[in-house]
């Protein structure tokens, strides 16, 4: 089905209630155009999104290494007695 913007925001709670109790799905268009998808969702769908959210949030092995290995860089290349962050400190003042 599709609907346009306006009408989607006069029967909000309507077109919510077919996603919900119905399963429909909702093509919403603006000047006619779509521009989104109104999909119901089901419990293992957000178990899923949850779980690709914390994959993503969440630094790979490889990505790890990098920036240890940038570490150890830094590390034997630092030169100055103060921290960086020591040094950005007294930046700011």
């Amino acid at each position: 089905m599709q609907v346009g913007v306006r009408e989607l925001k006069n029967q909000a709670t309507e077109i919510l209630r077919q996603v919900r109790e119905d399963r429909a799905e909702y093509v919403i268009t603006y000047y006619g155009r779509p521009v989104a998808v109104l999909l119901p969702v089901d419990e293992q769908w957000s178990l899923e999104e949850a779980k690709r959210t914390a994959e993503a949030a969440s630094p790979s092995e490889e990505v790890t290494a990098e920036l240890e290995a940038l570490r150890q860089e830094i590390d034997r290349s630092w030169e100055s007695d103060k921290t960086a962050v020591e040094l950005v400190s007294e930046q700011r003042r």
